[in-house]
């Protein structure tokens, strides 16, 4: 789930009428804890960490994954365009199979002298399209742009 969060302006407005609301019944407010409630309102712990939060560009949706569906991303590092064959979900929740059938055929080894290419490949992935196995250089084996 992704949490989108108004801009840091509409946030300190969000504050300023709370205050406001809050001293015509005889509460008296500073802007300072109004910013604080408010942060506590949208889930952040402080106001600093809300500002963080709504600093950050807000994180556009998701492309859907189904089975006919042209993707991109990386696979062993080396970027690919292709088409899912086969998504299934794994027991558990946590990680879907996939298969790629890829437009061009990718190749898989590092060494220049040497190559081997792919053209189809299945790999485990997690709700944000990343491979939890990773290559010896830590780099996780596929990763989809979603």
């Amino acid at each position: 789930m992704t949490t989108t969060y108004p801009d840091i302006e509409e946030l300190k407005t969000q504050a300023k009428r709370l205050r406001q609301a809050m001293n015509d019944r005889g509460t008296a407010l500073t802007h300072t804890a109004a910013l604080e409630l408010i942060a506590r309102q949208h889930g952040a712990r402080d106001w600093n960490t809300l500002a963080a939060l709504a600093a950050k560009p807000n994180a556009s949706p998701k492309t859907q994954l189904f089975v006919g569906a042209h993707i991109r991303g990386r696979y062993l590092n080396q970027p690919f365009t292709g088409e899912i064959l086969a998504l299934s979900a794994l027991p558990g929740g946590d990680l879907h199979k996939i298969t790629i059938h890829f437009d061009e055929p990718v190749d898989v080894v590092t060494f220049e002298s040497f190559s081997a290419f792919r053209q189809r490949v299945s790999a485990q992935i997690d709700a944000d399209g990343v491979s939890p196995r990773k290559t010896s250089n830590g780099l996780p084996h596929l990763v989809l742009d979603l």
